[in-house]
């Protein structure tokens, strides 16, 4: 399972409990896609003062999620840095939960557009399908939808990024949106049971 927790969950109170589930249940089903936090809302503030281009700013924003993730990895001391597909098959086969640093697979890949229209919830998605996970998790701060929404929806609510329909679908993953209080679903989900709420339909609209 791949599980994108948001950067905006950084200094919340409720991160401590995700990191906990993660690391427990999480022990060899769990791949980690860190989302910017604070250190993209920077690059945003930078881009908008120094006006340099998106291609810079993309680079960034992916150096964002490496920063983000290397503060949960110093939170969450049990979780493994992996950079590549191999360093992420060697820690789930450990028994371990792989903590994905992005920028060697991702800059570059001419599926993945330097645009703020893909942020790290388009690139979990990528991931899920570079590595053949079909299950998908978005941890939010903002609360999720409390039936099944399609992808596109997401995009009108603010949720996702704009490129993320046609990433998710493309991935071929089932994915499900959950909120800053339910990593007790995320439980339910690492240990095989699903998780009845905040299904993502794939249709785009």
């Amino acid at each position: 399972m791949v599980v994108k927790l948001g950067g905006s969950l950084a200094g919340s109170t409720e991160l401590k409990a995700w990191l906990e589930v993660l690391n427990h249940a999480g022990r060899g089903r769990a791949v980690i896609v860190p989302g910017g936090g604070p250190f993209a809302d920077q690059v945003r503030r930078a881009q908008r003062d120094l006006g340099f281009d998106d291609v810079t700013a993309h680079h960034l924003a992916i150096l964002a999620m490496e920063q983000f993730g290397r503060v949960l990895a110093a939170l969450s001391p049990g979780l493994i840095l992996a950079d590549s597909r191999r360093a992420i098959e060697q820690a789930l086969a450990g028994g371990e939960v792989a903590l994905w640093l992005p920028v060697p697979m991702t800059l570059g890949r001419p599926e993945i557009a330097a645009s703020w229209d893909v942020t790290s919830d388009s690139l979990a998605a990528w991931l899920a399908g570079a590595i053949g996970v079909r299950r998908l998790v978005l941890v939010k701060a903002a609360a999720p939808p409390e039936t099944p929404v399609a992808a596109g929806e997401l995009v009108r609510r603010g949720l996702v990024d704009t490129a993320f329909p046609g990433f998710l679908a493309a991935s071929g993953a089932e994915a499900c949106c959950l909120g800053p209080s339910q990593s007790d679903w995320l439980r339910i989900a690492l240990q095989g049971d699903g998780v009845p709420v905040g299904k993502i339909l794939c249709r785009g609209s």
